[in-house]
């Protein structure tokens, strides 16, 4: 059987698998979100592959990114945080974690969950982009722009126009990946 055409940055075996099974697609589960807030947080100025690598780590040190468990760490557990080999031991991305799941349940009082909050940036529709090479893929998008703005206004951290950006990815608020790639169609609206 022929090798699938997928976009050039999945060039390893995990990197395959989460872009074959994952990425583009429409995220509307809380907790899945606010598992690529902390991940896509915690991948600011690392490779995605390393996160991925420590995904593991981070659903056990983050309780299966439960935004009520992680909203009460208090600065006990961020010491036990930062000595956790199985996470990115940065200081403050972790204590962002925890500031944002506080942010986060502000958000889900207001709008009554984290995916409404997050989808009406691209008024509950994915954007659909037809890139025909991934250097063409941009790392911000107005959308992304006036998402990490409100944000930022909210209090959240870690969450700057090119982090929505890759937040908007991976939850499927844009279809981004290339059109050549087979999950291009796939991921098209029916």
């Amino acid at each position: 059987m022929p090798e699938k055409t997928r976009c050039g940055w999945a060039n390893a075996p995990l990197l395959d698998h989460y872009h074959d099974t994952e990425w583009g697609v429409p995220l509307h589960d809380d907790r899945l979100l606010f598992e690529h807030l902390v991940l896509d947080g915690a991948q600011a100025g690392l490779s995605w592959l390393t996160i991925l690598r420590k995904r593991a780590g981070y659903a056990k040190a983050f309780e299966n990114f439960d935004i009520r468990k992680v909203a009460r760490f208090q600065p006990e557990r961020i010491e036990k945080l930062v000595l956790d080999p199985g996470i990115v031991r940065n200081r403050l991305k972790i204590e962002s974690a925890v500031n944002n799941a506080r942010r986060v349940l502000e958000v889900q009082d207001e709008f009554g969950s984290l995916d409404a909050y997050l989808w009406r940036f691209v008024d509950g529709r994915a954007i659909q982009n037809r890139w025909r090479s991934w250097q063409e893929t941009p790392a911000t998008s107005k959308e992304s722009g006036a998402m990490s703005k409100d944000m930022k206004r909210r209090g959240f951290k870690f969450c700057g126009s090119t982090i929505c950006y890759a937040i908007m990815q991976a939850a499927g608020m844009v279809n981004d990946h290339v059109v050549n790639c087979f999950r291009h169609q796939e991921l098209q609206p029916r």
